[in-house]
């Protein structure tokens, strides 16, 4: 029995492996689990998806770029591909950060990252935004007002132009170490609503560009994995507190409003009231893209994603004319604020 807040005394289930006290009751699965067996649980999902997404060559060396944010879904990611893949002679891990300039906010999500990779022996790489030739992020959103006035079409929100700069981030930094595989940290959470915006933008092509990317390199570019994209966004934090990792708390101040958030509601709406939602929406991605695999192999045309080229500015790969870093820069006048 535990006494709440209010002195009300409540019975804290038992874990349905052991005799500890649970920490989580997973409705998806009807699992009620401790710390240790949901450990245990979360290890097996990565683990499961590693095999599958990450295949290792014999005799090939294979080095491995792990986005790290300081926040809890890349310092588990971290910490387990460590586990995992760390005592291995063919692969390497490196961890890295892009510096988006975000005072207040980025520069103690750097040195939790730094800390992280410190206990774990990990190389750790930073990359700011300037070093890309991008503004920081709180010039950003100062400058969008006079962006808007100019344009009304342009993207309203900061969020739109901090991805697709940390985007190529993300690339300079697999560059610059070499990396084969970049993995990214997004859980169940975050595929799931990926892909409901996806459903509800009517856009197919962003679908079947969704990661892990395994089965269909670009040219050009290191492909994503995302080992965690089975396990709940809950689970994840409540792993990272069990093994006692260093992290940042706090969201980042321009994420208020941002479409994600809408969808971020939604998604958790719909799994509380039909548990196994989320897995169902990531499923259906899945079902896509295979059926798309499908359509290719046996001859047909399919819906196949336009070959990458070099931007013709910066030389970053893109399936268009121009990349969407250089279009951000058009609208953000960056050459004339650098000048």
């Amino acid at each position: 029995m535990v006494d709440g807040s209010d002195g009300v005394a409540f019975a804290v289930p038992s874990c349905d492996a052991c005799d500890r006290p649970a920490v989580v009751e997973q409705a998806y699965s009807g699992r009620i689990l401790c710390g240790k067996h949901l450990a245990k649980s979360v290890r097996k999902k990565i683990s499961k998806e590693l095999r599958q997404q990450l295949p290792l060559q014999k005799g090939a060396h294979t080095t491995v770029l792990v986005a790290v944010s300081g926040g809890k879904d890349s310092a588990v990611l971290l910490d387990v591909l460590v586990d995992l893949l760390g005592q291995r002679r063919d692969v390497t891990i490196v961890a890295g950060t892009v510096d988006e300039g975000i005072e207040g906010y980025r520069p103690p999500s750097i040195q939790c990252a730094q800390d992280l990779c410190d206990r774990l022996g990990v190389r750790h790489e930073v990359v700011t935004y300037p070093e890309l030739s991008f503004l920081e992020m709180d010039r950003v959103v100062k400058r969008l007002p006079s962006v808007l006035a100019k344009d009304k079409n342009a993207p309203r929100m900061a969020c739109a132009y901090c991805g697709v700069f940390r985007r190529q981030g993300i690339n300079h930094l697999a560059q610059r170490v070499g990396a084969d595989v970049v993995a990214l940290g997004h859980n169940l959470d975050d595929m799931a609503q990926t892909v409901l915006m996806n459903v509800t933008n009517g856009d197919l092509e962003r679908t079947l560009r969704l990661a892990p990317h395994t089965s269909t390199p670009v040219e050009g570019l290191a492909p994503r994995i995302v080992p965690l994209r089975w396990v709940p966004e809950q689970e994840i934090h409540l792993y990272a507190l069990h093994r006692s990792l260093p992290l940042h708390h706090e969201e980042c101040p321009n994420a208020r409003g941002a479409l994600r958030w809408r969808h971020r509601e939604m998604v958790a709406s719909m799994e509380a009231d039909v548990p196994g939602t989320r897995h169902g929406l990531v499923k259906m991605a899945d079902q896509v893209k295979a059926l798309r695999d499908r359509v290719v192999a046996s001859g047909g045309e399919g819906h196949q994603t336009p070959p990458p080229i070099p931007c013709p500015r910066c030389g970053s790969i893109t399936s268009g004319t121009q990349c969407k870093a250089c279009d951000m820069r058009d609208l953000l006048d960056i050459e004339d604020a650098a000048a």
